[in-house]
């Protein structure tokens, strides 16, 4: 089940960017009929199995609690290499620069890069600079290219999703939104909301060891949500999540109530989807011994019970969740 949804004006709005529905339509009325994609994934696999992705990063503030747009520039694109089973291997990335924004920014910027980049063990290796007038930029905008390599045996694809398969996610949802929502709005939250920016290389490592998982995809923009109606609107099975499964910290649950939010549809950028094939009762366990798998739990699964994305709620009815035409929050990465 999903929103219908039409364009308007024929001009590009907020919702264009944000992940949900009108990017999704962007996409395959305008680039996909031009360059007829291989792939609408987040990284694509070319020759001699090397994994390759680009993403553009935007996200206003610069700076806010657990990150800032060097790091969520390096993070996003390793998990975007990730999904795939890619090992992270190289960087490159581009800067458009505001006519006098400050090269202490600047600096602390590239350097809040490079240490994310030496957690995730990739190498930043090329990139380019372009500076526009002033007030035609919020600052700096980075763009980034990422390659990855394949190990041999690994394959993951949303084809391989069977019935009865679990759905995991490594931690507590929509983390990344509120703390840009507190930032950006000064709502003046205590303790301040904290962004869940991370690097997923080795949450995947443990789940690729338990020889299970079937497919992964990064929750970030349109969140839980959206992702889970992408991946099963073409496989004519259905997904039930359980509403007493979901980790939401009180602080999400909080504001979400206070904003009429949803956290299912608020944007990660630590937090990942995975399928996979039924058991693996152990994997929580060794998942919240990690620093980025703490909070970890099964949310779902798999059916053919319905078609399309369900919420089982605390008092045991269905409730539909429908691909949104856009997010909430514009420009949260």
């Amino acid at each position: 089940m999903q929103l219908i949804i039409s364009m308007k004006d024929d001009i590009i709005t907020m919702g264009h960017g944000s992940g949900a529905g009108l990017t999704q339509q962007l996409i395959r009325e305008v680039f996909d009929s031009e360059f007829q994609l291989p792939s609408y994934e987040d990284s694509i696999q070319i020759e001699h199995r090397t994994v390759v992705t680009t993403d553009a990063y935007v996200v206003k503030p610069l700076f806010f609690p657990g990150g800032d747009i060097g790091r969520l520039s390096v993070t996003g694109t390793v998990n975007d290499l990730c999904m795939s089973g890619g090992r992270p291997a190289y960087i490159m990335a581009s800067f458009i620069l505001e006519e006098g924004f400050k090269i202490a920014l600047l600096q602390k910027i590239v350097n809040s890069m490079q240490k994310a980049a030496e957690e995730a063990g990739i190498r930043i290796i090329a990139g380019d600079t372009k500076v526009v007038e002033r007030g035609k930029c919020d600052g700096i905008y980075i763009t980034t290219s990422g390659i990855g390599f394949l190990p041999a045996g690994v394959e993951l694809s949303a084809k391989m999703i069977r019935v009865g398969d679990r759905i995991l996610v490594n931690g507590t949802i929509g983390d990344h939104s509120v703390a840009i929502m507190n930032a950006r709005q000064n709502l003046e939250l205590e303790p301040a909301p904290v962004s869940d920016s991370a690097p997923l290389h080795e949450i995947i490592q443990i789940l690729l060891g338990t020889g299970g998982l079937r497919y992964a995809r990064d929750a970030t923009r349109g969140g839980v949500a959206t992702i889970l109606n992408e991946v099963i609107s073409e496989k004519g099975l259905g997904i039930i999540i359980d509403e007493k499964s979901l980790p939401v910290k009180e602080a999400t649950t909080a504001l979400c109530g206070l904003l009429g939010l949803d956290p299912l549809y608020l944007a990660n950028e630590g937090k990942l989807i995975a399928f996979l094939s039924p058991g693996n009762d152990d994997l929580l366990e060794d998942l919240n011994k990690h620093k980025y798998g703490k909070g970890s739990a099964f949310i779902g699964e798999v059916t053919e019970e319905v078609q399309g994305v369900y919420l089982r709620t605390a008092i045991g009815t269905l409730r539909p969740l429908l691909l949104l035409a856009s997010d909430p929050l514009p420009r949260i990465c």
